[in-house]
């Protein structure tokens, strides 16, 4: 039986956050090896996959302030706001075609989607993002790839979208049975744990625990206009409400075979579940 997973590659993991416009394509190849030997081990799954912006478009949305949409205080405000957005998204664009390079080279068949080419949004909110190409792509055994973006907007005339409103939209629409996160730290804290040593980890997050979760969690440790971790899991908690038996796994694409293992299925040990 079919299955399919989507998996979002964490900007944090594939770029340096401290360092603008800084891949890390050893990183990138080694996950896509991880990818290729999990679709290897199931010709059954289909996979969507997405990436964060990392130290690309979020340094120049952070510069620009992209995320708040035109400033339109003078005209002068106003060119620089829709300068920003251009940069914004030459610099998303940029990194998804290194991402895309370096995942062909390892044989995993992606396809890229630009969501700014298609993606309709209002106060922030994603509305709409078109999905039939990548359905005729997977039907061919293709792995389509999506990226955090820029996107106009109806109200504040553009804003920044993530990959996870990206695959909240791919969700509803094409029902996975899985989704994966990717970032730098292995799953879900009571702090920062980058920061904090002492921070715990929560293995699940369930509607029994989302309040303490809530109150619980912070920002990212570096610049990301799309809210850090706690938009990332408030996000992705309500999708799965949305949708049950739907399940997220966060997991640390930093650890070498996390995101193998996660694909697989297995171990329910690793990284935090939000079910």
């Amino acid at each position: 039986m079919t299955e399919l997973v989507l998996l979002k590659l964490g900007g944090s993991v594939i770029t340096d956050k401290s360092l603008p416009f800084t891949a890390r394509e050893d990183v990138i190849c080694r996950l896509g090896q991880e990818i290729r030997q999990a679709l290897d081990d199931q010709p059954d799954m289909q996979l969507i996959l997405g990436h964060g912006s990392g130290s690309f478009g979020h340094v120049a949305a952070e510069k620009y302030r992209t995320h708040e949409g035109v400033i339109d205080t003078n005209d002068l405000l106003r060119q620089e706001s829709w300068r920003g957005f251009a940069y914004t998204a030459a610099a998303a664009a940029r990194l998804n075609r290194l991402v895309a390079d370096l995942l062909l080279e390892e044989g995993v068949p992606v396809v890229s989607y630009q969501p700014s080419a298609s993606a309709r949004c209002r106060r922030g909110e994603l509305m709409y993002f078109d999905t039939h190409p990548m359905k005729q792509v997977l039907k061919a055994g293709l792995i389509p790839l999506v990226h955090g973006d820029v996107a106009v907007d109806a109200v504040q005339g553009f804003t920044i979208i993530s990959t996870e409103q990206i695959f909240d939209n791919i969700a509803r629409e094409l029902q996975p049975s899985r989704v994966i996160l990717a970032g730098i730290v292995d799953g879900v804290y009571t702090a920062d744990p980058l920061v904090d040593p002492g921070a715990s980890r929560y293995e699940e997050i369930t509607l029994e625990n989302w309040e303490e979760v809530e109150a619980t969690l912070g920002g990212s440790h570096a610049t990301d206009v799309t809210g850090g971790m706690f938009s990332k899991v408030r996000d992705m908690y309500h999708l799965v409400l949305a949708q049950p038996p739907l399940q997220v796994h966060i997991v640390s694409g930093e650890t070498p075979g996390q995101v193998a293992l996660a694909l697989s299925g297995g171990d329910g040990d690793i990284g935090t579940i939000i079910y």
